[in-house]
């Protein structure tokens, strides 16, 4: 059995151009606003060789990458969501948050490289 994961995240992707990131982020705003979406969240999109840009998801969570988020917009994205589902609206409008350097994740899986289980690393 082969397992994928991502253990690099990369923000901003250098592949994508501001006018794609652009509208992109308009696509992800009118998908929160058409559900009356009011906290933070995630939409994710595919994006092939000549920039097309596809749907995948909407996440209503916090996302396991979301440091790196934080670090380029100086969004305390965990404050927004506890702020929110205290009563109160967000900080931010999306077109107040900028891209402010280039951050990059790693996450560490301890796994069997042969069976690809969970592993202690003994």
């Amino acid at each position: 059995m082969i397992t994928t994961c991502q253990v690099v995240e990369e923000a901003p992707s250098p592949f994508i151009t501001p006018e794609v990131r652009a509208a992109m982020g308009e696509q992800a705003c009118q998908l929160a606003r058409a559900v009356n979406y009011q906290s933070a969240g995630t939409v994710e999109f595919l994006v092939d060789s000549q920039m097309n840009f596809y749907f995948l998801e909407m996440n209503t969570r916090l996302q396991v990458e979301h440091p790196i988020t934080e670090c380029i917009t100086g969004v305390d994205i965990v404050d927004e969501m506890l702020r929110v589902a205290a009563g109160y609206p967000l900080s931010y409008k999306q077109s107040d948050i900028g891209i402010l350097g280039w951050a990059v994740e790693c996450r560490v899986y301890a796994e069997d490289p042969v069976r690809y289980l969970p592993s202690i690393g003994c």
